[in-house]
């Protein structure tokens, strides 16, 4: 079975989504308004970074740098405003990054999809030289942020962009796309695609919201 990302379909209907406002109103809920989505990155982050500094952070702060190569990113000096969030933050992304079987090809396609899909540059940005170093090239990383799909692709990569795809634009998976990953993966292989996919969705709703300066390349 050959999975493409243009043959997925939202299991909800534009007219389901529709009835909301309606049904809000007539329950006397009230009706929030959003401006239209845009990709448009504000001049910096919308509130100060945490102090980095405070002694009762310095421990955490000296893990968070060993296991992100040796550097405190902006996302997590954001993340120290909650040192318990930061310190769990950090947990599970160093299981699915750096303890996990998943392959890092598979996983940087499908966070990299992830980054696209949401307009979350600043996680794009840091994860191309993951991407590179896992054997996709610039010209496949650049198809991938224009928003399409790279020549070059395996069925199982293809598989991994309709999986991301279903999860990040839909959240419910269809059954004929989930037993079609499920052939090309083991059940571990599959449970950490899954959190990756989940878990960086995650990372690109929290950098977008709080508006995260992209981190200095040292």
């Amino acid at each position: 079975l050959r999975i493409t990302t243009s043959s997925m379909r939202c299991g909800r209907s534009f007219a389901s989504e529709s009835r909301r406002p309606a049904a809000r109103r007539q329950a006397g809920m009230p009706i929030y308004l959003l401006p239209p989505v845009t990709h448009e990155k504000t001049a910096m982050a919308r509130i100060d970074y945490a102090d980095t500094a405070r002694p009762e952070n310095i421990e955490l702060v000296e893990r968070i740098k060993r296991e992100r190569g040796g550097r405190m990113l902006n996302l997590y000096r954001m993340l120290m405003h909650s040192p318990p969030v930061a310190a769990g933050w950090c947990s599970l992304f160093t299981a699915i990054r750096q303890q996990g079987v998943l392959s890092g090809r598979v996983r940087e396609l499908a966070i990299l999809r992830i980054a696209v899909i949401n307009g979350a540059d600043y996680e794009f940005s840091a994860h191309v030289p993951f991407a590179l170093k896992e054997g996709l090239t610039q010209t496949q990383l650049d198809t991938l942020k224009a928003g399409g799909d790279p020549d070059g692709l395996t069925d199982n990569d293809h598989a991994v962009l309709a999986y991301t795809d279903a999860m990040t634009k839909h959240v419910r998976v269809p059954q004929a796309l989930f037993e079609a990953v499920r052939k090309q993966f083991n059940e571990r292989e599959l449970v950490e695609l899954t959190a990756t996919i989940g878990g960086y969705n995650l990372v690109s709703r929290f950098l977008e919201a709080m508006q995260i300066d992209h981190d200095k390349h040292p």
